[in-house]
């Protein structure tokens, strides 16, 4: 049991996950609300556990299969907090259009339960497994209406281009065994660490990994599904998918590239510095000629995506602790923006065009002021979190000796910085508007109390991190072993 009890998370939520689903299947309609309410204690009861429980220092465990250390444990303690957000986020919307169903919150814990091994994940193999099973939650949660063609489409095309990266990245991974001889990622990193040249072989495989790596993140060119997905799904799935998969993300990322390939760091360097600088240019271009807030929201990850890489291409520490700050501060950022599209919508309509938040600050002052301190942080302006999770990124790789990409980030940051002052113009200098087809004119806000106080929250904490950012990077630098 010694070994055991350090994987108590994971067990504890696989056993909440089992007792919710057989309660919602006995629970009549009028107490489904006792799903969400089991679903925060899951939560809540899987956040003490890795508390409790969370590795002072590194351990691997089940035939070094699976590894606790309080990196891992800082990153799933993040991935609780922003589901439960999530969560919160979304139980008014899915009551207001008949969608409130125990599926949605169970198909966020498997996702979560995904979110949590691939983070634990000491094996290519188990790694694989928590990807696996990550995805194949949040394909079924983009289909979650099955009233709606297009979440239908958006699902097919996730499914589809997913499958293809997931076969990609599997086969990629069997070439790297094949070379080696092993899938543990500490086996992997000794061995691409003897400064030897890697074989042709093994350049192929990692080429397929570093695929399966940038779908999963998003990046260019492998975001095709990215926007549609985004704007086919109805907003509490795109609010789940756009939040903490993207931790996920960073872990993969982590394990693979950096425990495992990090030998051969000069290698996929130039590949990511690709993905990296193709992000970046996409993404902020064509974020600019999107109506649709969700779809300009998705291209702007893409562009977050290429600022994350770019602490990884470092190479260094201090390039992974600011990838591993701006991927927690990204998930808050794009948390408290779809937070703000749920808030304004209402029943029959979602204010998920940008020229929806026409007027709003004439409507309600202190959500337009929310709403700018989100698309302010989004964009990197000082004093909020977005601008020192930029400056710590293009400090890193500047100290690596890549000016020219530094440069780079702070152009497109620039151009960026655009379309979120476009949202802001449209809140405080464009006129409101009573309009017949339901848009948010000046007509009141429909939201409940527990949602504007948590969008509120939410946005404030933006503030606060970007003012005192000091105690969130020491974190990420001493759980890394910078400290």
């Amino acid at each position: 049991m010694g070994e055991w009890i350090r994987a108590a998370p994971e067990i504890f939520m696989v056993c909440a996950i089992s007792v919710i689903l057989v309660v919602d299947v006995f629970l009549p309609r009028a107490q489904r609300r006792a799903t969400f309410y089991l679903t925060m204690l899951a939560l809540l009861g899987t956040a003490l556990c890795s508390l409790y429980y969370g590795a002072g220092e590194r351990t691997t465990l089940l035939y070094d299969s699976f590894v606790s250390d309080p990196a891992g444990n800082v990153l799933k303690l993040f991935a609780y907090a922003i589901v439960a957000l999530v969560f919160l986020y979304s139980r008014d919307y899915l009551e207001r259009e008949g969608l409130y169903k125990g599926e949605y919150f169970i198909l966020g814990l498997f996702a979560l339960l995904g979110i949590m091994v691939m983070i634990s994940a000491n094996s290519l193999l188990i790694l694989y497994l928590g990807l696996e099973l990550l995805s194949l939650a949040l394909y079924a949660l983009v289909a979650f209406d099955r009233e709606s063609s297009i979440a239908a489409e958006s699902a097919m095309k996730y499914f589809v281009l997913g499958a293809i990266a997931s076969g990609t990245l599997l086969y990629g991974i069997s070439v790297l065994y094949g070379v080696t001889g092993t899938v543990d990622i500490g086996e992997l990193g000794a061995y691409f660490s003897t400064g030897e040249g890697p074989q042709v072989a093994a350049l192929l495989g990692l080429a397929f990994v570093i695929v399966g790596v940038a779908f999963k993140f998003g990046a260019v060119p492998f975001h095709m599904w990215l926007p549609d997905v985004y704007q086919g799904a109805r907003t509490p799935v795109t609010l789940f998918i756009s939040t903490a998969p993207k931790l996920a993300s960073f872990a993969l990322a982590w394990r693979v590239m950096v425990e495992g390939l990090g030998g051969l760091h000069g290698s996929w360097q130039d590949m990511v510095i690709v993905l990296s600088v193709l992000s970046l240019a996409v993404g902020n271009v064509a974020a600019i000629a999107q109506t649709n807030l969700k779809r300009m929201l998705a291209y702007s990850t893409i562009s977050h995506v290429g600022f994350i890489l770019m602490g990884f291409i470092a190479g260094t520490p201090q390039g992974l602790s600011a990838a591993m700050f701006y991927t927690i501060a990204y998930a808050f950022m794009a948390a408290a923006a779809f937070g703000m599209i749920i808030l304004l919508s209402r029943e029959g309509f979602e204010a998920e065009n940008i020229a929806d938040f026409k007027g709003l600050n004439a409507r309600d002052p202190w959500f337009a002021l929310m709403m700018l301190m989100i698309m302010f942080s989004m964009a990197g302006i000082p004093l909020f979190v977005g601008f020192y999770a930029k400056l710590v990124v293009l400090e890193s790789v500047l100290d690596a000796g890549l000016v020219w990409l530094a440069v780079l980030g702070v152009f497109f940051a620039v151009i960026g910085a655009f379309y979120y002052l476009r949202v802001i113009w449209f809140m405080y200098f464009s006129e409101v508007e009573e309009s017949a087809e339901g848009k948010i004119g000046t007509e009141a806000l429909e939201a409940s109390t527990a949602l504007r106080i948590a969008v509120s929250v939410n946005a404030l904490l933006l503030l606060a991190f970007g003012l005192f950012p000091g105690a969130l990077l020491d974190l990420c630098g001493s759980v890394l072993g910078l400290a």
